[in-house]
């Protein structure tokens, strides 16, 4: 079943000195496979598009973040809330991120979002038995995890070297829904642009 054609959302987040974040935007693709969201349909859809499984996972609630690849998260069932771009050392007392930090972030069965390298999440909140699969751009056949993992806990210097990492990983050739030719990698490319002018 192809997934619904709409119109991303998509929003920045600014590094913190414990989290690099991204210069590109995380993009949002609301009730995409509203129709079906099954695990055959996210995978069918998404796989010949050159992301590819690295597991099916529910709530996780530890900040963390990926230095190495993009992610896309194909929401199978329920729904969470997330919090983006953030670790524990950007926490204020009440546990909530400091003025200009992360966002708070809601995502329900049949969405599917991308983050980019860099980006810091977690689930703070979840309903309805909620899981999800996610996807990576690469080979089929890659070898061993497809991605690393960051705890929001490394010093400003180290933050910058895993920015400086996160910031060389390729933009995909191919948006995960809709393929080459699906907005993601022109809105990708178009905010790299911008990077380099400034």
């Amino acid at each position: 079943m192809a997934p619904t054609v709409v119109t991303p959302e998509t929003f920045w987040i600014n590094p913190t000195p414990s989290v690099p974040n991204s210069p590109l935007p995380i993009i949002v693709y609301r009730r995409a496979l509203l129709d079906d969201h099954s695990p055959d349909t996210i995978l069918s859809t998404i796989e010949p598009n050159g992301w590819y499984k690295g597991g099916q996972w529910k709530t996780f609630k530890k900040a963390h973040f990926h230095a190495n690849t993009h992610e896309c998260y194909g929401i199978l069932r329920g729904s969470s809330v997330y919090m983006l771009g953030v670790g524990g050392a950007d926490l204020g007392d009440e546990g909530e991120p400091g003025e200009g930090k992360g966002t708070r972030f809601f995502a329900e069965a049949g969405d599917v979002f991308v983050l980019p390298a860099g980006i810091s999440h977690c689930s703070v909140e979840s309903e309805g038995d909620y899981e999800y699969i996610g996807l990576y751009p690469g080979e089929k056949d890659h070898k061993g995890a497809r991605f690393d993992l960051h705890w929001c806990k490394d010093t400003p210097e180290k933050t910058k070297e895993l920015a400086e990492k996160a910031g060389n990983v390729p933009i995909p050739e191919c948006d995960p829904l809709y393929g080459p030719d699906g907005p993601l990698p022109r809105i990708w490319k178009e905010a790299m642009e911008i990077k380099s002018n400034h």
